[in-house]
């Protein structure tokens, strides 16, 4: 087995994210809420995981994206500025471009409408079923919160059920709630 030094690998990384031969870079960033890895292509951010696991990522960005994915840090490093400056209440609106290829039309419709749910405001499955046209599909907008590839960007901690309780979160309810009180919408 060959053992490539540090250096050298961050600067073969660095030189492939910049000459565009990467499908989609990943890196791990810390947060307030646990380790968090982060993905990109060339047309934006597409992945936001709690389950900082490179290799499923890894493999999860080659389906989607393509085959050429490295971890590198350069291509990510705006997103980890921006999650940096929300985690420390300075933004309170992301601006990344997001690459939402592969996602079926309905979660598009349902990922921007959540997107225009303010910082610190919550909102219900059944209200943001209806604004994205389809009323009587709060279920299935619980589904698209589910898979959402892009949480804190995409804001899915800001829905909660009807009732007013947090309901379901990839993160954790635990996590749903830091964020939540960071933004000013629990106390």
């Amino acid at each position: 087995m060959i053992t490539v030094p540090t250096e050298l690998d961050a600067r073969f990384r660095a030189a492939a994210a910049a000459a565009g031969l990467l499908d989609a870079a990943y890196d791990l960033t810390d947060s307030p809420v646990g380790p968090l890895l982060v993905g990109a292509t060339d047309r934006g951010l597409c992945k936001i995981s709690f389950r900082a696991d490179p290799e499923q990522a890894r493999e999860e960005l080659a389906r989607t994206f393509g085959p050429r994915v490295l971890r590198s840090s350069k291509p990510l490093k705006r997103v980890r500025l921006e999650l940096d400056e929300y985690f420390e209440g300075r933004r309170h609106a992301f601006d990344l471009e997001l690459d939402l290829r592969a996602i079926p039309d309905f979660n598009v419709r349902v990922l921007r409408e959540l997107a225009r749910v303010p910082y610190g405001q919550t909102t219900t499955y059944g209200t943001l079923a209806a604004r994205a046209g389809v009323p009587t599909a709060a279920r299935a907008v619980g589904t698209v919160m589910n898979r959402n590839r892009i949480p804190i960007v995409l804001p899915c901690h800001r829905v909660i059920g009807a009732n007013g309780k947090l309901v379901g979160y990839a993160g954790g309810l635990d996590v749903k709630e830091r964020l939540l009180r960071l933004e000013g919408a629990l106390l």
